[in-house]
Formats: structure tokens, sequence, C-alpha cells
């Protein structure tokens, strides 16, 4: 493998997982905030005229109750019916209940205050020091912010991952990326559930290496050459610089003809790090989860192991013979 082969392959399918999370990027809460289905209206009428459906005797101001903001976005107002207004802000809803009045009661002035709805709820399920189900304060709510109110995340875990489930959607990001990011720092939605998880993509280390164990990702992203800085290196008493190999399986439905995929489902990338070459596609060739880097051990040393074990050999042989 070259540094010129390593943009051909990093068009071949991907193994282990999806190739990369999947997030969405940050935006802002409105400037006024719109009214949403379980918001509460207050809603107080005006009245010039002496004789009115709405106020009281003796009064020019009614307070109507309050009203919840129903799951079809509508309230009740008395003589006029069902009205919608979710979507609106409060000064356009005030606008079109003010307009819904006129026909009971032309002179009419209206003033509406909105409560933002505390039914409006997220789910802090896992990986926190205090899961659990927490009212949205407002619709500027982040995900820091509720992870903060969970008592933040759990100690211990290794390399957290966070993961949002909205509807039918799941969302995932490194908690790492996401306080490095403040893009990722998203806002919530009423319904969303949050869960923090261990990383648990992987990959074998075998042969003359530094450490020969199941590795765990330590970023999203991790190039050969962070893999073998991972493992520890390469052991230079024993270790081959010239043949590190990348043991991959594929899928049968991922073989292509040429350079569009490989034509084996298992395939052994073999990197040179004595060259320039090698070690640049070292730096950018991308291991994969359940991938095996096999560092192969050195002409001598295999020879050593061979005549070391020729004379063990020759040493039971001869052991047999004088008995």
């Amino acid at each position: 493998m070259t540094r010129n082969v390593v943009p051909a392959l990093a068009q071949w399918p991907v193994t282990g997982w999806d190739g990369q999370y999947h997030w969405f990027g940050r935006d802002h809460g409105p400037d006024s905030n719109v009214i949403q289905v379980g918001d509460m209206l207050s809603i107080v009428v005006w009245e010039s005229e002496n004789n009115s459906l709405l106020s009281p005797p003796g009064s020019n101001m009614v307070e109507l109750p309050p009203q919840d903001v129903s799951a079809n976005g509508k309230v009740f107002l008395p003589y006029v019916g069902d009205l919608s207004v979710r979507g609106l802000s409060p000064d356009a809803a005030r606008r079109r209940i003010q307009a819904s009045l006129e026909d009971i009661s032309p002179s009419a002035q209206v003033q509406v205050s909105v409560s933002e709805g505390r039914n409006n709820s997220i789910d802090l399920v896992s990986g926190l020091q205090a899961p659990g189900s927490y009212p949205l304060e407002s619709r500027n709510t982040t995900i820091l912010s509720a992870i903060a109110k969970g008592g933040g995340i759990q100690g211990g875990l290794r390399n957290p991952l966070l993961r949002l489930q909205r509807g039918s959607k799941t969302y995932e990001t490194r908690v790492s990326n996401l306080l490095e990011d403040s893009r990722r720092n998203v806002r919530l939605r009423g319904g969303d559930q949050i869960a923090v998880v261990e990383d648990e993509r992987s990959f074998n280390v075998l042969g003359a290496a530094g450490n020969q164990t199941l590795l765990y990702f330590e970023k999203e992203h991790m190039t050969a050459m962070e893999a073998l800085s991972a493992m520890g290196g390469l052991q230079a008493s024993r270790a081959n610089p010239k043949g590190v190999l990348i043991l991959r399986e594929y899928k049968a439905n991922d073989l292509k003809p040429g350079w569009a995929g490989p034509d084996m489902q298992q395939v052994v990338f073999t990197i040179d790090l004595t060259s320039a070459d090698g070690l640049f596609a070292a730096r950018n060739f991308q291991i994969n989860p359940d991938d095996t880097l096999l560092a192969t051990e050195s002409p001598i040393n295999a020879a050593r192991t061979i005549i070391g074990l020729f004379g063990t050999v020759i040493g039971v042989s001869s052991s047999a013979n004088n008995l």
C-alpha cells in the first residue's frame, strides 16, 4: 500500500460500522418564542362598552381561564370556539384572538401572555449521575445543559458516546467531539431521549507489537499510524517494519471489479514503514472496526526461531538415542 492508492481505497465499502457518527448542526431558538402544543395562554379582554357578553356587569375587563394549547394547536374561546394559535408568536396570537372577537365586541382589546408548557420533557436514560425525566425550561435548552441537569456523565465510562433518539431517528456523537465543537451543542425538543454509552468499536493487535490485545477506538476515526501508536509501536528486537499487515473482511455484496472495490472478501493490506510511501500511507489509511493489525517478525528473528526449534529437535533426538 502506497500513498497513491490510499484515495482509491478510501472509496471502498466501509466495514464494521456506518463510517461516521450521524449528528446534526446546531440551530438557534426563535428570537420571539412561538406557541407550541402544551403551552398555556393567559388571555385578558378589555372592553369599553357597558353591556358585553364577555365581561361581568360593572366591569370592563374579563380574565379568561388559562387555556392549554391542545394537541391540534388550538385554544377555546367563549362565543368563538376553537382557534388555532400553534406556530404564532404571542403578539400574532393576540391579534388573531382580538380579530375573532370583533363580531361580539368591536371595541375589545386583548392581552395575551404565554407560559411554555412544562409537560414538554426529555428523558436522560443512562450514563449520567442522575437519570430521569426532566422538563424543558425553555426552547433554547441545549444538550449540554441537559447533561448538567443530570449531574454530568458517570465516571469510568470508556470513550463515552452520546446517543440522542428523536422520534424514529437516532443520532450519535463522541462526547469529546461535543465538548470541542460548539456547533454540536444542539437544542433539545420535548420527547428527546438521551443516553451516554461506551464506544464499543475495536480492532485487534497481534504479532511483534508493543501490546497484543483488543484496542478500542480512541476517537471517531483512527489512521493506521494512530493505531500503531495506540498499540505501543513495534517491538524493535522482533518486528519487521516492512511487513505491517492489516487484515479486513468484506461482505459478499461489497465485491467489485478493479479499483472500485475489493475482488475478494478477505483482504490483506501491507504497509512498509521503511519507505516514505509507506509512512504517508499509514498516516492516511483509515482503520475500520474489527480490523486486525499484525506486526510480522523480521526475517532474522524468524530464522533464529527456526534454528532454535531445529536445535531443540536435535537435542531431543540425541537424548532419545542415549536412552
